[in-house]
């Protein structure tokens, strides 16, 4: 039974999901954009028999509070320091992270921070290398250079209903797989007053992960994490050969392409869920 719950750090309210007992090793779930952690909703009890898992809405997202962007930092570094603070007010030592979009750059700031409580990575499109960053990218990129508002509303034409629609369906094999609950629940948090500074802050900030797959790379050759990818190909965002440049650093790493586009979960979860299933078996230690 997954349960529904609000914890409070930093004075703001972190929604978060959780399942199965916490005897047995923890999976955090880490949501990409633009959704929440009901990417997760069929996932967490579909591993619940042998893992813990938890998975938490970020500040501006799903559930959990969404102060304005002059009351809040929307920053990758920030939102790292509210989920550290989520992971220590509930009481997580060890856990695998399920790495995804923009849960990548949140996750692997954690990986840095503290390593030796990081028992695998699960990585399903989320990034850490230049070549998993296609033309998807050049408006991106031109707001990064310059915050003029012609190139804000170049990156506001991802947050329309057309744009959030596309994250959904482009790459997947068949429409009818998908439910539309998923982005239309996606553009109501969007679409709430204020949330459109935020999603564009988040925009800007996301640079300095960009800056930082140097060190994420490093952190890869010198721990060595066991990585499973599980990486749905048809990704127009986050590129098949960002999944491929994994394999240059670790050298304990499951490898699978899925004939799917960026939420490959909406596709091939049960696909997901066994392989999860099976590479966590090998690595920790989970109850028959």
């Amino acid at each position: 039974m997954t349960r529904y719950r609000t914890v409070s750090i930093d004075s703001l309210d972190i929604f978060y999901r959780e399942a199965g007992s916490r005897d047995n090793p923890t999976i955090l779930l880490l949501h990409g954009y633009p959704t929440s952690s009901h990417m997760f909703r069929n996932l967490i009890p579909a591993l619940a028999d042998q893992f813990h898992l938890v998975a938490p809405d970020y500040p501006g997202f799903g559930y959990s509070s969404m102060p304005a962007v002059d009351e809040f930092d929307y920053t990758f570094d920030h939102l790292t320091e509210v989920i550290a603070g989520f992971i220590d007010a509930i009481g997580l030592k060890r856990y695998s992270l399920y790495l995804m979009d923009y849960g990548a750059p949140i996750g692997y700031r954690l990986a840095t921070q503290n390593p030796e409580r990081v028992e695998t990575l699960i990585v399903q499109n989320g990034n850490a290398y230049e070549e998993g960053l296609g033309d998807f990218w050049k408006p991106m990129r031109a707001y990064w250079q310059s915050k003029t508002p012609e190139n804000a509303e170049q990156v506001r034409q991802t947050m329309t209903p057309e744009g959030t629609k596309r994250y959904y369906t482009t790459g997947v094999k068949n429409l009818e797989n998908l439910s539309p609950d998923t982005w239309t629940l996606d553009q109501h948090f969007l679409d709430r007053p204020g949330n459109l500074a935020i999603q564009l802050a988040l925009k800007y900030s996301y640079q300095s992960n960009v800056l930082l797959y140097p060190q994420w790379q490093a952190y890869f050759r010198e721990y060595q994490p066991p990585t499973l990818v599980v990486w749905g190909k048809n990704d127009r965002g986050f590129l098949v050969e960002g999944a491929y440049a994994y394999k240059r650093d670790l050298q304990n790493l499951e490898f699978h392409l899925l004939d799917t586009g960026h939420f490959a979960l909406e596709e091939d979860g049960n696909a997901i869920a066994d392989h999860i299933r099976c590479f966590l078996t090998t690595h920790v230690s989970v109850p028959n």
